[in-house]
């Protein structure tokens, strides 16, 4: 069999990638919920005691429903797998930038932020947003027959 010279070769790698994604993707929807139904609890790692005010709960629903809805549309789009890999791909992509944007805004907060929390908060959406740009790799060169 010729390989297909347009494409990179596959890598054994990618179904872990893609396994790492949609780990990434089912703990954003338990995050999201979690936001939703008691704000304070997953915003107090991040802002501290400050979680408890009622303008840190209106926010932590607000991040809740975004991490409720990008978790469910990319389990939706890994689901459904249309042909092609733009629907999964790009919500891999969305989850990764909101989670690079929460690192970003956790470092230039950083001396504000609860001393030992701020660590774990960093390093969970820094986890998450490597996940989801290899779910990206994983979404744009595995072969649709491989999955």
């Amino acid at each position: 069999m010729q390989q297909d010279t347009d494409r990179p070769p596959r890598s054994s790698a990618l179904p872990l990638f893609r396994y790492a994604a949609n780990a990434a993707a089912v703990a954003r929807v338990a995050v999201g919920v979690a936001a939703l139904a008691w704000p304070s609890v997953p915003a107090r790692p991040w802002v501290g005691t400050s979680a408890d005010e009622l303008t840190a709960e209106v926010l932590g629903r607000a991040l809740g429903a975004r991490d409720l809805a990008l978790g469910l549309g990319t389990l939706a789009a890994i689901r459904k797998a249309p042909a092609g890999p733009w629907p999964a791909g790009a919500l891999y992509a969305a989850g990764a930038l909101s989670d690079t944007l929460d690192v970003a805004i956790t470092v230039a907060a950083w001396p504000r932020l609860p001393k030992i929390t701020r660590w774990l908060v960093a390093g969970s959406a820094a986890g998450a947003a490597i996940a989801g740009a290899a779910g990206v790799l994983a979404a744009f060169l595995e072969d649709p027959a491989e999955k």
